[in-house]
């Protein structure tokens, strides 16, 4: 049996007229009864009385025409799940982030967005140290990560750069440098910061992320060598100890958003090549609709995103 021929028998029982039904679905009467007597005689029942002036169903008939509704409905919602995961809008995808992007207000913000946008996918979080969610990415373990800068050693890997911000010092709120003679809060030069211990991001015992050594060599640049107190693997660690007085950072400027007691934050100067970068990174040539609607949507919203700043 064919699901036409399921159309068939729902159209009559409708209809309760073969003439009608027949108009209905573009056909003439004399077909329509011949199937509808094939149909009888495949199943061994009998679906409808035949009237006068038209047919009724019998008890066989409306059994088989609940089930007639149930298949064409699973087959109508299996036809158009599918359209919809093809088109990217159903499935699911984890989204992975570090600690040193987790307070930039554009990552809530998109994914808010793409929830609202595509509420029938199924959207997972994952938090990790940069470098491993790269490698889980390309183990296919997660599906985009939003990262600051991509290691040279990574390979197979698509970077789209959002944005990028500047760079501000996070100083002890009750430190010489956290307010200006005049009370205003003038940029510091970075050569000011010389004499400071810094706490640099890390992992444990290992090397500086590529942020840290970035830093680094712009003290270089500057004409010194920066002391460093301790290198830590959070962001949150560093804000810590940067309010216990045990040394100062310089952060992207997001982090401002983080309100820590005894943690105060000054403009930087002599910088200008330590912009904080906010990319997505995803697996080159991927080819799930919904790792590329992600892709679209962030895009979209990272533009709208600046435009509303710089409106602002």
């Amino acid at each position: 049996m064919e699901l036409r021929q399921l159309r068939y028998i729902i159209a009559v029982a409708e209809e309760r007229n073969i003439t009608r039904a027949a108009e209905r679905l573009g056909m003439q009467p004399p077909p329509l009864s011949r199937q509808i007597r094939a149909i009888e005689r495949e199943i061994d029942a009998q679906l409808f009385r035949r009237k006068p002036r038209g047919v009724e169903l019998t008890d066989a008939g409306r059994a088989f025409l609940d089930n007639a509704r149930a298949v064409l409905a699973q087959v109508d919602h299996t036809f158009e799940t599918t359209r919809r995961t093809a088109r990217g809008e159903q499935g699911r995808i984890s989204v992975a982030y570090s600690s040193t992007i987790a307070f930039h207000p554009l990552i809530p913000r998109i994914i808010r967005e793409f929830r609202e946008a595509f509420p029938l996918v199924m959207v997972t979080l994952v938090e990790g140290y940069p470098e491993h969610l790269i490698e889980r990415m390309q183990n296919d373990q997660i599906d985009v990560s939003f990262i600051r800068r991509l290691a040279p050693k990574a390979e197979g890997v698509d970077i789209a750069l959002l944005l990028e911000e500047p760079m501000v010092v996070a100083l002890p709120s009750g430190h010489t440098l956290a307010q200006s003679d005049d009370g205003r809060a003038a940029a510091l030069s970075l050569k000011a910061l010389a004499g400071e211990t810094f706490i640099l991001f890390g992992a444990p015992h290992g090397a500086l992320n590529m942020q840290s050594s970035a830093f680094v060599a712009a003290c270089h640049a500057a004409g010194f060598n920066p002391r460093v107190g301790q290198v830590v693997p959070h962001i949150s660690s560093r804000l810590n100890l940067i309010a216990a007085g045990l040394g100062i950072a310089v952060v992207a400027a997001s982090l401002q958003h983080i309100k820590i007691e005894g943690v105060a934050f000054r403009r930087v100067s002599g910088v200008g090549q330590l912009k904080a970068p906010l990319s997505l990174a995803t697996r080159r040539g991927d080819s799930s609709p919904v790792v590329r609607q992600f892709l679209k949507l962030a895009k979209r919203t990272a533009r709208n995103f600046q435009g509303d700043n710089r409106e602002a």
